[in-house]
């Protein structure tokens, strides 16, 4: 058998049912395990270096499988300037903002906030980039959302400008990117043919490369390595950065854009989880109570619930 044919019995493979469970549940409990190693890392190493560690060792785990599947890049210079956009937009500036922001806020927090990335898609999809047209279901699901995110800063018990408010807008701008990037994705770089591998290659390996070149402005400074700090750098970039996204695509490529987004239900439960039992810390009532209005706002703005008044219209057209 070549190298070809085993390549495509593979993705096959990665595309039965049950394992698209498997890769939709394992990339779901690795990303919401991301805002923990992140915040472990934070002990000893910068923001920007905790950005720059996840690319580089990401990218090198995703170029070993490429060397090893012996896939081929892209040749068309509109397909890599496409994902030079990705890259920066769904990887190096998301990163950094996370980053930074878990320097104040709590990793459940964050891992809170990244669930709002569906009602960010719909927002970018509909009315920035116009790949899709919002129904009323879908406003009414955005307006829900931004509800719930207003419940989660908790406005009423003080705002703190300089810390943890301005962190918490960062996070939301870190999803917004994503919102970006997944629209963009479905309007330039859907049917170019690549894998989902050689796809996540390219992604994380154009930030690796810009995080290399922005090295001395953003990544060089003494750091403090422990034995879990190193852990969490490397399960951040190889599984968090790496592997999970090769997951993330076969996902997409096999249920669409819209259900695999609902990895997003998953990781505020582990990291929520994991922060509690492993680093100690509390919610505030505000947090859950908001993460629940989001989740309300996501399942309209997906169309897997409908208003009263739209249920009544399509049951008379019936």
């Amino acid at each position: 058998m070549t190298t070809d044919e085993l390549a495509t019995e593979s993705a096959k493979i990665s595309r039965l049912p049950g394992m698209i469970v498997l890769q939709f549940t394992l990339a779901g409990v690795v990303w919401g395990s991301s805002f923990l190693f992140m915040k472990v890392a934070l002990e000893g190493v910068g923001p920007g270096q905790v950005a720059w560690a996840r690319l580089v060792l990401g990218a090198l785990a995703l170029g070993v499988l490429v060397a090893v599947r012996r896939e081929r890049l892209p040749r068309s210079l509109r397909i890599w300037g496409h994902m030079t956009v990705l890259a920066l937009t769904f990887c190096v500036i998301p990163f950094l903002l996370f980053s930074w922001a878990q320097q104040h806020v709590t990793s459940g927090l964050a891992s809170i906030y990244n669930a709002t990335t569906p009602i960010m898609t719909a927002i970018m999809a509909g009315l920035l980039l116009r790949v899709e047209r919002l129904n009323r279901e879908q406003v009414t699901g955005i307006a829900v959302g931004i509800v719930g995110v207003v419940v989660i800063i908790g406005p009423w018990q003080g705002l703190d400008l300089s810390q943890s408010v301005v962190a918490q807008l960062a996070i939301l701008g870190a999803t917004a990117c994503y919102g970006f990037s997944l629209a963009y994705m479905r309007r330039f770089v859907a049917h170019t043919g690549m894998s989902a591998l050689t796809f996540s290659f390219l992604n994380i390996g154009i930030a690796a490369v810009i995080m290399i070149v922005l090295t001395p402005a953003i990544a060089w400074a003494p750091v403090q390595l422990t034995p879990a700090i190193v852990l969490s750098l490397i399960l951040l970039g190889a599984f968090g950065t790496g592997l999970a996204y090769i997951w993330n695509q076969n996902v997409v490529r096999a249920w669409g854009p819209t259900r695999a987004s609902t990895v997003t239900y998953i990781t505020p439960v582990i990291g929520v989880a994991l922060g509690i039992l492993i680093l100690g810390e509390r919610l505030s009532w505000n947090e859950p109570v908001g993460a629940l209005v989001v989740f309300a706002g996501i399942l309209l703005a997906q169309g897997r619930v409908r208003l009263v008044g739209a249920r009544n219209r399509l049951s008379r057209r019936r």
